[in-house]
């Protein structure tokens, strides 16, 4: 049996990177450039050519060790690190613990497939675009986990595989962090890190986000079609019975039958509504973080109390949501800390002019290509979407200003990257959990995956490339 050889975990490299990064400040000669206002930016970019060498400022063990706490506010100056964005994070668990309490979404799945009764394969591109609008807004990954148990048998009992159920929940909320629009865990810090508007570049990551889901739909029904006709072509026809014994054993149709009241549809409804807020709010009225952070402690309230919670429910799963996104919140801070260590030694000016001489001359189409497999090659270790966004776009971000190229650019590159290779990475434990519970050996997948993730590299070259010529 193929069995993974374990990878270290995301806090694991991220504090190897601090210490990796600590010890270049020994090495690498400190230096600046100098910079100048940039009034279509809006903030100070550094001059190109304009670097020079200052005295250097070592980091010893003290401040390494600091650095994951300096990452979230400068304990000398009491300036916000990442402290803002990692609140953020908490409320959104928060808000998004209330809605799953209710109910909501899960009644609202159920009713869909029994409406689609005879015709099951239309779930599939309605299921698939709800988990890809899912990964697009809220970055919904592990909350995805919840969703096998209850699909898995229905697809199974409508004659597909445990493939197609898998498929349909991981594609299509990896469609939606590839193509992400407003995700707050990728797009939103990886804007935020790299200095920019998260709502820059939306146009283009909408056109990718489309275009995947078109293509993966097809995909993933093709396949669907194919088993349903000829149960023998299944990649998992050896074990497809025993599957079938394990996910309808205890099956009970009339379990499925459950209503969506009119509570669960308008908290669906407000669940909408506090994402065309936000956009409104940041777009519009200058909202950030702690703003941000408000909307989504007001509308889990205000969702709790429509979904008839109890005070005790409504708080306990507001912080059971919250508690679920803890990791992500720490991994935010820690990773900053790797900027702090840099910024500390001088060196991120140094590193920035050698690759400034990679990218000097380089067309603007042969630099965001690069950032694009840059981030593909750091995700494989990195598999945190938001723990690379703030650990890559600092260093990344302002390359695209010696490059003629809109940092927002670099920004698709990123989402693009990460979201091409946590299809496949043994990392990402969104993956292998889902695997797992669909019991669907890893390879397998790899092979049922492979030429969808290659037409995604196809597709977010070109998409970049246009972005480059026209945008950039």
């Amino acid at each position: 049996m193929f069995k993974i050889k374990k990878f270290p975990n995301a806090f694991t490299i991220l504090l190897g990177l601090i210490v990796f990064f600590a010890l270049l400040t020994h090495i690498l000669s400190a230096g600046q450039y100098e910079r100048v206002f940039n009034e279509a930016l809006g903030r100070d970019v550094p001059i190109p050519g304009s670097y020079h060498q200052i005295e250097a400022s070592p980091q010893g063990v003290l401040d390494t060790l600091m650095a994951p706490i300096s990452g979230f506010y400068d304990p000398a100056t009491n300036i916000v690190g990442a402290m803002d964005v990692s609140l953020f994070v908490l409320m959104v668990g928060g808000f998004l613990g209330i809605i799953t309490k209710t109910g909501a979404i899960d009644a609202g799945i159920t009713r869909i497939m029994i409406r689609l009764k005879g015709r099951e394969i239309m779930m599939i591109p309605i299921l698939m675009t709800l988990f890809a609008l899912g990964g697009t807004s809220y970055g919904m990954a592990e909350e995805t986990l919840a969703f096998y148990g209850l699909l898995i048998p229905i697809f199974i009992a409508a004659g597909f595989d445990a493939l197609v159920a898998v498929a349909v929940i991981f594609v299509g909320s990896g469609i939606g962090t590839l193509g992400s629009t407003i995700n707050p865990f990728g797009n939103v810090i990886a804007s935020n890190a790299g200095g920019v508007d998260f709502l820059d570049g939306f146009g283009l990551r909408l056109g990718i986000l489309v275009i995947a889901l078109i293509i993966g739909c097809l995909y993933v029904i093709r396949y669907a079609k194919m088993i349903q006709k000829d149960p023998s072509r299944s990649l998992i026809a050896d074990i497809n019975k025993a599957n079938a014994d394990h996910f309808l054993a205890n099956r009970n149709d009339s379990d499925l039958d459950v209503a969506l009241t009119l509570k669960q549809k308008i908290v669906l409804a407000l669940f909408a509504a506090t994402f065309v807020i936000m956009i409104y709010g940041v777009s519009t009225l200058g909202w950030w973080m702690a703003e941000m952070s408000t909307l989504f402690i007001v509308m889990g309230i205000i969702c709790g109390i429509v979904g008839r919670l109890s005070e005790d429910d409504l708080i306990n799963s507001f912080v059971a949501g919250a508690a679920d996104l803890i990791g992500v919140a720490l991994i935010v801070g820690v990773a900053r800390g790797i900027v702090v260590v840099m910024e500390a030694g001088n060196i991120t000016d140094t590193i920035l002019f050698y690759s400034e001489g990679l990218v000097a001359g380089k067309s603007s189409v042969l630099f965001i290509n690069a950032v694009y497999w840059i981030e593909m090659l750091l995700a494989f270790v990195v598999s945190s979407t938001s723990g690379l966004a703030v650990m890559s776009m600092p260093i990344l971000a302002p390359l695209a200003d010696f490059a003629n190229t809109g940092r927002e650019l670099v920004v698709t590159a990123f989402v693009c990257g990460i979201g091409t290779v946590l299809f496949v990475t043994p990392t990402y434990g969104v993956l292998m959990g889902g695997l797992a519970i669909g019991r669907v050996p890893y390879i397998t997948w790899l092979k049922f995956i492979g030429p969808l993730v290659a037409f995604f590299v196809v597709l977010n070259t070109i998409m970049l490339s246009l972005g480059a010529s026209v945008l950039g």
